[in-house]
């Protein structure tokens, strides 16, 4: 049996494609409650500490509702600090943006998927971490271990368990 393909040529470098991080969880609510939740409400259900920059400083956190608008977080003494950039807008389905508390930007993606009249499935993917080194891979972010140390794992089933509870509410 020959092979059709090629031997790799000596000296090439493979790239090794970092996985997106997955998470989802189970709503009780319908699709447009679960993602009004999401974005209007952000700021008083997503766990500031330790998951912001201003930690006990934030006052407020916003999303601004077009393609292209901010997510940031407000200070007690109004300064603020962009969490990302919006690049898809299709509410209450998905949005799409940029994610920019990490080393170099990242990309998350939502979507509420309904199963129901009354539950919602949200699912998020952090993806794009082959735009950081390995050793930003490792630091430590929120919380300890960084992308390799599985923080960001546990961050983001946190967040989706804190919408949770706030969309059930």
């Amino acid at each position: 049996m020959t092979s059709t393909t090629p031997p790799a040529e000596a000296g090439t470098v493979t790239t090794l494609r970092r996985p997106p991080i997955r998470q989802s969880t189970l709503v009780r609510s319908a699709r447009a409650h679960a993602f009004d939740v999401f974005v209007a409400t952000i700021g008083q259900w997503w766990p500031l500490q330790p998951y912001s920059a201003g930690k006990e400083r934030v006052r407020e956190v916003r999303v601004e509702r077009c393609v292209d608008g901010r997510v940031y977080e407000r200070w007690d003494d109004g300064t603020e600090c962009d969490w990302g950039r919006l690049l898809a807008w299709d509410p209450p389905q998905r949005l799409v943006m940029t994610w920019e508390m990490t080393p170099a930007p990242t990309e998350v993606e939502l979507t509420f998927t309904a199963l129901g009249p009354a539950l919602t499935r949200v699912a998020v993917e952090h993806r794009g971490w082959e735009a950081l080194t390995p050793e930003q891979l490792g630091e430590d972010c929120a919380r300890p271990g960084g992308y390799v140390g599985g923080a960001f794992v546990r961050g983001w089933a946190e967040i989706l368990g804190a919408l949770t509870v706030a969309a059930e509410a």
